[in-house]
C-alpha cells in the first residue's frame, strides 16, 4: 500500500530526516516511536506533501507521490490527523465532519459516509449540533479522527493522538483507535506512548535523531533489549 523509499527531508538548510524506508500493508497498523526531534511528526508531513522531500521516493498503491500537493494525495485515499487534531472549534461537530467530506469522492458518498462515522462513535451523533471549541480533550480528538474518516481514506496517518491528553483520556484515545483498526483501515501511527502504541501495531519503527535504527513485528519490537530499557523503562 504505502512504500517510502530512501527518503530525506528537513526544513530549509536542517535535514532532519535521512535516508528513511517504511511500509505500511494494506489493513495494518504500524507505529513509530522515538524521543521528541527523531523526525517522526516531520516524516507524516512528508507523506502527506505539507513538506516536501529533499530526496527518494513515496508510492501509494503502486503511485508515485511525493511532489503532489496534500489535496491531492487526500483524494488518492490518504488521511492525516495531525497533533492535536486542529478542530475547527468555532464550527458544530456536524461542520466539523463536513469539513472533513471536501475531496470528489468523499462528497458524492457524505449522508453514508456519516452514518458509518456515527455507527462508529456515537457520542459525535448526539453531540452533532454542539460547538466543538465546548467538547473535552478527548472528544475533540475523536472530532479529529473521525472527520479524517469522512474523506474515505485507504490509510489514516496519526500524529501523536495521546499528546497533552490526562491518563484517562489516553486510554479513550487508543479505544478510538483500536475502534478504526477493528474496521481495516490501514494506520501509521506516531506515538510517545511506546508501550500501549505497540500494543495496536503489526510492525513498529524506531527513529532517532532523523535515522531509523530497529524495526520489527510487535513481539520482537518489545522484545527488544535497548527499547525495554530506554522507551519501555523495564
Amino acid at each position: 500500500m504505502l512504500q517510502v523509499e530512501g527518503v530525506s527531508a528537513g526544513y530549509g538548510k536542517f535535514n532532519i530526516l535521512n535516508n528513511i524506508s517504511i511500509k505500511v500493508e494494506d489493513g495494518t497498523t504500524v507505529i513509530m516511536v522515538g524521543s521528541n526531534g527523531s523526525g517522526k511528526s516531520t516524516l507524516l508531513k512528508v507523506i502527506s506533501g505539507v513538506v516536501k522531500p529533499a530526496g527518494g521516493a513515496i508510492y501509494f498503491d503502486g503511485q508515485r507521490i511525493d511532489g503532489q500537493a496534500p489535496h491531492q494525495i487526500v483524494e488518492l485515499g490518504i488521511a492525516f490527523v495531525p497533533e492535536g487534531g486542529r478542530i475547527f472549534p468555532e464550527l458544530s461537530v456536524y461542520e466539523n465532519l463536513k469539513m472533513g467530506s471536501y475531496t470528489a469522492r468523499a462528497r458524492k458518498e457524505f449522508q453514508t459516509t456519516l452514518q458509518e462515522v456515527f455507527q462508529l462513535f456515537p457520542l459525535l451523533e448526539k453531540r452533532r449540533r454542539q460547538v466543538s471549541g465546548s467538547l473535552s480533550g478527548g472528544e475533540r480528538q475523536m472530532l479529529s479522527i473521525a472527520r479524517a474518516l469522512m474523506s474515505k481514506p485507504k490509510l489514516i496517518m496519526l500524529d501523536e493522538p495521546s499528546s497533552g491528553l490526562a491518563p484517562k483520556i489516553v486510554a479513550k484515545v487508543f479505544e478510538f483507535v483500536e475502534t478504526i483498526k477493528a474496521q481495516g483501515y490501514s494506520i501509521l501511527m506516531v506515538e510517545q506512548n511506546v508501550l500501549q502504541a505497540v500494543g495496536l501495531a503489526d510492525y513498529a519503527y524506531l527513529l532517532s535523531t532523523g535515522n531509523l535504527v530497529y524495526q520489527g513485528e510487535r513481539q520482537e519490537f518489545l522484545k527488544n533489549p535497548e527499547i525495554k530499557v530506554s522507551y519501555l523503562g523495564i
